[in-house]
């Protein structure tokens, strides 16, 4: 290329070297596959027994499973370990692996005011252990294999010292082994309190899974009551072993998001309505999305469509600008609007590094006061007489 050439893209700029064009087509392009995700846009779901184990669906409903993974504060996802070994081959090292370990994952639970959670463990508790099944305070006793029993003795006192009585009333402690009815026992062994949990990860309306597989619980902890803590919330910390790891992807859906992601965007807790933003004419704006620009955009676009339904499109989006800016001036949304534009354009000088007092000291005193001034003249003079 000629040197002259050179030196006046040189000079006027080039127009293949921008910052932010890179920065977009890497991060915008394919529909955002290359920017990364973000960490608050998860959803979990614990999938109880409740097949095996039928007293589970009488202690938890359908709408209480799903709200046992809205209660979840933070959740690692898998961890892998390899065991890797380095042999010596006539003094050449040589790497084999030999196996794979996976590692317990965290999960800090709120302590819901509804006892949830704290319900769920105490279950999950009772269930594979003994220690609590026996009655106490005078209260109907609940066995190790989930709800009430009435055929335990009810004459057994934690309190009492049996250390050296020859017939001990009660010998059921510890870890129980049979299945989910006492002193019964089940052909593929107890079954298991939860069969998987997933764990999935939004990003533009699509959804990655992890499904631990046969997790169970090695370590729950309760939170601490602190008296100097007056802002602090409770949680509980649990960690989960499992055996393995399935990996799954897909589209959330639509109509019924549940359908692919097991327990998410439940009417009971999700807003399912529209949000009035998003309609053209919901928002005070003149050329900002749903604003005024839009809306008369989709007006136009309705009645040429020639259709009933167009019709009826441009009335909806012409009562929603009604109800939008019926006790609004349209002037002042554009006073403000261009105010807010050009000190925008004025703080884009400090390229994000002055403070706000730099900043603003920028701007005049009485910019605000001349610009609105200026923009309620007319824009063109009225002719002389």
């Amino acid at each position: 290329m000629a040197f002259g050439q050179d030196f006046l893209k040189a000079f006027f700029g080039n127009d293949y070297v921008r910052d932010y064009t890179h920065a977009s087509k890497v991060f915008r392009s394919a529909g955002y596959e290359n920017s990364p995700k973000f960490k608050f846009l998860f959803h979990v779901y614990f999938n109880l027994n409740t097949t095996e184990i039928p007293q589970l669906g009488n202690i938890f409903s359908t709408p209480d499973t799903s709200t046992i993974g809205l209660l979840v504060k933070t959740i690692d996802l898998p961890k892998f370990k390899l065991d890797i070994e380095v042999l010596n081959q006539y003094n050449r090292k040589r790497v084999i692996q030999k196996k794979i370990q996976y590692d317990p994952i965290s999960i800090k639970f709120h302590d819901d005011g509804g006892d949830l959670i704290r319900t769920m463990w105490y279950n999950y508790y009772s269930y594979y252990y003994k220690d609590p099944n026996q009655p106490y305070r005078g209260q109907t006793n609940t066995n190790g294999s989930i709800g009430q029993s009435a055929t335990l003795s009810n004459g057994f006192d934690y309190n009492s010292r049996d250390i050296y009585v020859n017939n001990r009333q009660v010998n059921d402690w510890g870890y129980i082994g049979e299945s989910y009815y006492d002193n019964t026992t089940a052909s593929g062994g107890k079954p298991a309190f939860f069969k998987d949990i997933s764990i999935y990860g939004f990003n533009q309306h699509k959804f990655v899974e992890y499904v631990l597989i046969n997790p169970m619980i090695s370590e729950w902890s309760h939170d601490t009551y602190d008296y100097s803590q007056d802002n602090g919330v409770m949680e509980n910390n649990v960690n989960i072993t499992y055996e393995t790891v399935k990996y799954y992807s897909g589209a959330i859906g639509g109509v019924r998001p549940d359908t692919n992601v097991q327990g998410f965007a439940s009417p009971s807790y999700y807003d399912q309505q529209s949000s009035p933003l998003s309609r053209p004419g919901g928002t005070r704006s003149i050329i900002g999305q749903g604003g005024l620009l839009d809306a008369g955009i989709g007006i136009i676009g309705d009645l040429q469509a020639g259709s009933v339904a167009g019709v009826i499109g441009a009335v909806q989006k012409a009562g929603t600008v009604y109800n939008t800016y019926k006790n609004t001036s349209i002037r002042s949304v554009a006073t403000e609007e261009a105010i807010g534009a050009v000190q925008g354009v004025l703080r884009g000088t400090s390229q994000g590094n002055a403070s706000s007092s730099a900043i603003n000291s920028l701007i005049p005193a009485n910019f605000t006061q001349n610009a609105a001034t200026a923009l309620q003249r007319p824009i063109f003079p009225t002719p002389k007489k």
